[in-house]
């Protein structure tokens, strides 16, 4: 019969360095190979009873992987302020703070900007991380139970510099539909820090934001939508005869009665599948024409599908004409 793996009481349910439990004579480094333990990161273990989750392995990080005044950054933060989520096998964004600089043309910072800060690669000095590094303003950080978080609007200008546009657009949304923060904080916390590195970016991202984006497919499809040349749709537009509830879609341009559905995974509930396809046959009435997005077409064929919304906008008139 094989062997049980050791696990000593004081480890269990816990996460640990791994060298400081080798160290007290607890575990052996062969040990720490066995099913018993899980390994998070270089020399960071699990108990496999604990259930790790994103904030598991930031807490990891925060505790034994960064620097002092290190904050949890990027999607990483986002997550942390409870908009999307962060796979597991998904390194996590840290931003490490350098020191303030007074001006342009310090010496610590040969491109002459007031903030160096530049973009980690896709594995820091660790694997699971991606490390970043910046100045840290006092108010771009928030103690989230001990954790520290960049503060959501911080949040938002990272991953305006750090991801493309849609990406970074989708991020946004999410802190908008929270009421984390608000398009006018955005565009004075970007104004406040103008010349620095990456503040059009952000007033790039806050102007093709929207908070009543509803879910990530949906912030991709309405921004790639405007970055193709269409006109800015509307977002969770509903329709209405004579007072009463008609509809509610996704996007809509309401002047050209032109809307787009986004056809997402929970088709898979046929029930949901026959109570959307009921509510958008009542539109038919209201001379609606509505176009369905499925993923696939997101992923594969967009173009297309651009195409047909286009077709669509100036088929109702010249105002449609993209």
């Amino acid at each position: 019969m094989p062997k049980s793996p050791r696990r000593p009481p004081q480890l269990r349910g816990r996460i640990f360095r791994g060298s400081a439990a080798v160290s007290r004579g607890l575990l052996s480094r062969n040990d720490l190979r066995s099913s018993a333990w899980r390994p998070l990161f270089r020399d960071v273990y699990a108990d496999t009873q604990v259930t790790v989750t994103h904030r598991t392995r930031c807490l990891a990080v925060g505790r034994w992987l960064t620097p002092p005044g290190t904050a949890i950054a990027g999607r990483s933060a986002a997550a942390l302020h409870g908009v999307g989520t962060v796979p597991p096998d998904q390194p996590i964004d840290v931003l490490v703070p350098i020191d303030t600089v007074t001006g342009p043309g310090s010496p610590q910072h040969p491109s002459g900007r007031p903030d160096s800060t530049r973009p980690g690669s896709r594995r820091g000095p660790m694997a699971g991380l991606r490390v970043h590094h910046g100045v840290l303003d006092p108010e771009d950080v928030v103690d989230r139970a001990g954790l520290l978080v960049t503060s959501p609007a911080r949040t938002c200008w990272d991953v305006a510099r750090w991801l493309d546009p849609v990406e970074a657009v989708v991020v946004v949304d999410g802190l908008l539909a929270r009421r984390l923060t608000d398009v006018t904080a955005l565009r004075e916390y970007a104004l406040a820090r103008a010349g620095r590195r990456g503040w059009r970016a952000l007033l790039r991202a806050v102007d093709l934001a929207d908070a009543g984006a509803e879910s990530p497919q949906e912030s991709r499809t309405r921004v790639r939508l405007v970055l193709a040349g269409l006109p800015r749709p509307v977002t969770q537009f509903v329709v209405e005869r004579d007072g009463r509830f008609v509809a509610r879609l996704d996007l809509a341009w309401p002047e050209f009665k032109v809307a787009v559905e986004y056809d997402g995974l929970w088709h898979d509930d046929p029930e949901q599948f026959h109570r959307d396809r009921r509510r958008l046959n009542r539109l038919l009435g209201e001379d609606w024409i509505v176009l369905h997005l499925t993923a696939r077409r997101l992923r594969d064929d967009f173009p297309g599908f651009v195409a047909e919304v286009r077709a669509a906008l100036r088929a109702r008139g010249p105002r449609g004409r993209a």
